[in-house]
């Protein structure tokens, strides 16, 4: 049951990560579509593609099989920001050596980072791994918050700025 539901929440990820690239773009640049949507191509708005469907398919796991798994909760949220460590890890691991972003790296280096994300939160589901899942939801909530609150109030720094524009945020 626990690895069917990752398999499943992997490829809804996936899926639901593709379309948020482009829901800001296609909902006319709506500033709350903008909260949970790409903005622009920084390394951070292309962190919600991953960090918004990974929350969503935790709290509908949570109500489908995750009331019955202790650690369904921390498990959920160590595979997000193992996924998202990922990304930024290889991001610019990958463009330091070669110089440039290479478009169809990064589209593999996302559904890589979703599959690693959700294994990981698998083997940990199934294992005796325990924590206190309190703290797993403050975390997830500090990362939310932040997430919009840097949408409209972005810090000057790289992870921000979009490389394409050289702006940062909307």
């Amino acid at each position: 049951m626990i690895k069917k539901y990752e398999i499943i929440s992997a490829i809804f990820v996936c899926i639901l990560g593709t379309l948020l690239h482009f829901t800001y773009e296609f909902s006319g640049e709506n500033t709350l579509v903008a909260s949970f949507s790409a903005v622009n191509e920084s390394v951070w708005e292309h962190l919600k593609l991953l960090f918004f469907p990974m929350l969503l398919s935790t709290i509908i796991g949570y109500f489908y099989i995750g009331k019955n798994i202790p650690n369904f909760i921390c498990s959920k949220t160590l595979g997000v920001i193992a996924s998202m460590l990922f990304i930024i890890i290889f991001f610019y691991t990958y463009t330091g050596i070669i110089g440039k972003s290479i478009v169809f790296i990064d589209i593999a280096s996302f559904f890589i980072a979703v599959i690693l994300g959700e294994y990981l939160a698998y083997k940990l589901m199934i294992s005796t791994f325990k924590c206190n899942n309190v703290v797993s939801i403050v975390v997830l909530t500090i990362i939310l918050i932040c997430f919009v609150l840097f949408t409209y109030y972005t810090p000057k720094i790289e992870i921000f700025r979009d490389p394409v524009t050289n702006n940062y945020g909307i």
